[in-house]
């Protein structure tokens, strides 16, 4: 779907951006054609402002969002979700971060979490990045307590896993 959405933007890389930071974010289009998050209104200025661009650019981003059929129910039901990632070094948490080989097929999530299980760990959190919005998609598990070295050496050996990261 992430193509789908870019290719609408093809001939503007800068209306691209402008996509990928409410992708990203979790910003949705309101009515109005406003970036909200909730009921919170974003300033087109601010989101102009951090990615360099022109707010205008912005400004017609949402317009066109809001004329398409297809991109309109998107845009305008996205959320964004409380992440325990960049908290977990405050909560005293720990980040197990998984990158794959390819992240369309079925059952990564459920082996890497089922391993951790198997050692009796809470998770206390799993994002998942969609591949279909995010290059190289990762993911990441927040656990109550460190894995141990063994875990993590399985995890490692398993087909599909290209790299781990450990917070």
């Amino acid at each position: 779907m992430f193509d789908v959405i870019m290719r609408k933007f093809k001939g503007s890389p800068s209306q691209q951006e402008v996509i990928r930071l409410l992708l990203t974010r979790g910003f949705s289009v309101n009515d109005t054609g406003r970036v909200v998050s909730g009921s919170i209104e974003i300033p087109h200025t601010q989101i102009a402002g951090e990615l360099g661009i022109d707010r205008r650019v912005v400004d017609s981003t949402t317009n066109t969002i809001l004329q398409d059929v297809e991109l309109k129910p998107i845009f305008q039901n996205i959320s964004s979700i409380p992440s325990l990632r960049d908290l977990a070094p405050v909560l005293k948490l720990f980040v197990l971060t998984v990158e794959v080989n390819d992240a369309a097929n079925p059952g990564i999530v459920s082996t890497v979490t089922s391993l951790i299980a198997k050692q009796n760990i809470s998770i206390r959190q799993t994002i998942s990045e969609d591949p279909e919005f995010t290059d190289e998609p990762k993911l990441y598990i927040i656990t109550d307590e460190q894995l141990p070295g063994e875990l993590v050496n399985e995890l490692i050996s398993l087909d599909f896993v290209r790299k781990i990261g450990i917070e």
